[in-house]
């Protein structure tokens, strides 16, 4: 089983020392050089960019750059998202970002960790786990999802929030650790 196939299926895996996971890497750092260095009259060859990066690129999407991932591939946008500069999405597993998302400045999508063994993790083996983001969702600034995280629709996550865990549709969640503050109406 290569170490990609381990990944995929949420096994611990070994990304420093495979060829095939480090050539990814290179190619999505390569793309986004271009995609970070390019003007703001540079829509169209940003728009292309993404859709050669990502694995999904909704109609009305915008990143502006900065903007940082490990593959590209593995990210998955929906219709008229939008993130603000510094957006990065350690995407070493799926991340399905929904319709109508709003993202702030300096938001951190998270699908990597590693073991708290200290055996495996000085072999530097780590595991992934994907992260979804439902329609109709805003993320405030600085906020961190972590690994295998769902955020539900019609959701709003306060600035400065660590979502470590599921946050159900139509809530407004913040803090460290996020947490539901109220329900919030469907709409």
């Amino acid at each position: 089983m290569t170490e990609k196939e381990k990944a995929e299926l949420g096994m611990l895996y070994d990304a420093s020392h495979d060829e095939e996971l480090n050539n990814e890497y290179l190619n999505a750092s390569l793309l986004l050089v271009d995609y970070n260095r390019s003007l703001p009259i540079e829509q169209g060859m940003r728009r292309g960019i993404l859709k050669e990066l990502l694995g999904k690129v909704g109609e009305g999407c915008e990143i502006r750059p900065p903007f940082y991932c490990d593959r590209g591939y593995n990210i998955e946008m929906g219709d008229y998202v939008f993130a603000n500069y510094h957006f990065t999405v350690l995407d070493c597993a799926k991340v399905r970002i929904g319709n109508h998302v709003y993202i702030a400045p300096n938001v951190s999508i998270y699908t990597a960790g590693h073991p708290l063994d200290v055996v495996l993790r000085r072999k530097g083996l780590e595991y992934a786990r994907p992260v979804r983001i439902g329609d109709d969702v805003w993320i405030g600034g600085g906020v961190s999802i972590l690994p295998g995280v769902t955020v539900g629709n019609n959701v709003v996550i306060g600035a400065g929030s660590v979502v470590n865990r599921d946050i159900p549709d139509n809530s407004l969640a913040a803090g460290n650790p996020c947490r539901v503050i109220r329900q919030l109406d469907p709409g």
